[in-house]
């Protein structure tokens, strides 16, 4: 009986690791899977029995990394095409979640006094514990290894040193078993290590985890907006049409003021009519449409700020970067030129200049402006200026599109003038002026 009892629970350790691994790594639970993982473990399983009954269960204890971990891990790597470091730290999870089932079968033996309480109680805890990793930590394991590496090498730390040291201290030697001091010693200070690197690792990548999402919120936002203003500008060139349509009724009443013979209405007319014209319709200072919707409103703005925009746009009609994109860049940089040259007291360093041009199939947009107090910078990036909510985004917008171009940025200061250079390689076919 205890030999019958003894080889299921041993087989059912072989079948508790393979499962749980497959189930940490993220193995799919197909019918190819599951038979191949039928087969790794009858394979095992025999070649486990063979060393035992041969050598020994001692001897077997000792080589079973080479016999079951280390082929449980190429299973992984080669056959289910796992990453290496995933597999490696599901199957010393694994191990780790096997402890349970065993330190619950060696209370049994020592309070019945039998070893078959031992392999039962170890074997009805094993069925319980792989049931509550199924059912509530395979997904969350799966989904935290999966965010990156460094979340990997977090999740298999603990697994791993505790299998380097039970080895160590409790298969290779007697160590921890015989209360030696330095074993007896070692073990409280390892877990403490263990635990306080866990905390400062995962504190670091759950850091990373929220900046990130911050960085998407704020790249979103800032997509959503030049949305809008895209819209808006849209409509304002659907008016001007609109009112390019209602000239002939212009043109009417004038003629009517015209065979009255009233010289003065006439010109009162046509100058409240132009102000208007002049207002809706946006100028064309090249030949893409959204850009010169943009440069309109900017230029209003400018009017109204007392600062002169000074442009020099050489654009074809269509360019390898979509609408929303286009206006985020020229809107941000327009909003933080104005903004800064706005607060310069004299008037002949208020002006900003923007440059933008097609070269060898290379999107190039810079901007020069005069600024007041002192830029600092953030690396290659100026800090903002503004300490209120949602301030000091723009620039990483621009950022973030131009490196998902594969472009190039840069952010100079000298003598008082802030210069921007922003670089997007565009496709040959949609950069042809």
């Amino acid at each position: 009986m205890i030999t019958i009892l003894s080889t299921l629970r041993y087989g059912l350790v072989l079948v508790f690791g393979v499962t749980v691994s497959s189930l940490f790594s993220g193995v799919e639970s197909t019918r190819a899977n599951r038979l191949a993982a039928a087969c790794f473990c009858a394979v095992i399983f025999f070649i486990q029995m063979l060393f035992w009954w041969t050598l020994g269960l001692q001897f077997t204890s000792k080589i079973y990394p080479i016999i079951m971990h280390l082929p449980l891990i190429m299973l992984l790597v080669l056959y289910f095409k796992r990453p290496w470091l995933m597999s490696v730290s599901s199957v010393m999870a694994a191990f780790l979640c096997y402890q349970a089932p065993r330190w619950a079968g060696s209370v049994a033996r020592g309070i019945f006094k039998s070893p078959s309480a031992d392999h039962i109680c170890s074997i009805a805890v094993m069925a319980v514990v792989y049931y509550f990793i199924k059912r509530c930590v395979a997904r969350s394991v799966q989904e935290f290894m999966k965010q990156s590496t460094q979340a990997c090498l977090i999740f298999g730390a603990v697994p791993f040193l505790y299998y380097v040291f039970d080895y160590t201290t409790g298969v290779y030697s007697d160590l921890l078993y015989s209360g030696a001091r330095s074993a007896v010693q070692f073990t409280p200070s390892l877990i403490s290590a263990i635990y306080f690197g866990f905390v400062l690792l995962y504190h670091t990548e759950a850091q990373k985890q929220t900046d990130a999402l911050r960085e998407r919120d704020i790249l979103a936002t800032q997509f959503h907006q030049a949305q809008s203003e895209l819209d808006t500008m849209r409509q304002m060139q659907e008016s001007t049409v609109m009112y390019r349509h209602d000239m002939r009724h212009h043109l009417s009443l004038i003629g009517s003021f015209a065979a009255e013979g009233d010289i003065q209405k006439i010109k009162e007319y046509l100058s409240i009519t132009e102000a208007d014209i002049n207002a809706l319709t946006p100028v064309r200072y090249c030949e893409n449409e959204t850009v010169n919707l943009i440069l309109s409103t900017f230029e209003t703005r400018a009017k109204k700020d007392s600062v002169i925009l000074c442009t020099d746009i050489k654009l074809p009609e269509t360019l390898g970067i979509n609408d929303t994109e286009l206006c985020s860049l020229l809107s941000n940089a327009l909003e933080n030129a104005l903004t800064a040259t706005a607060q310069v007291m004299d008037d002949k360093l208020r002006k900003v200049y923007i440059h933008a041009l097609v070269n060898s199939d290379k999107l190039v947009i810079s901007t020069e402006n005069a600024y007041i107090g002192k830029i600092e910078m953030e690396g290659e990036l100026p800090k903002s200026q503004s300490n209120e909510a949602g301030h000091g985004f723009g620039i990483k917008s621009m950022v973030a599109i131009v490196e998902r171009h594969g472009g190039l940025y840069s952010f100079e200061t000298a003598d008082g003038v802030f210069v921007l250079q922003l670089m997007l390689p565009l496709k040959k076919e949609m950069a042809v002026v």
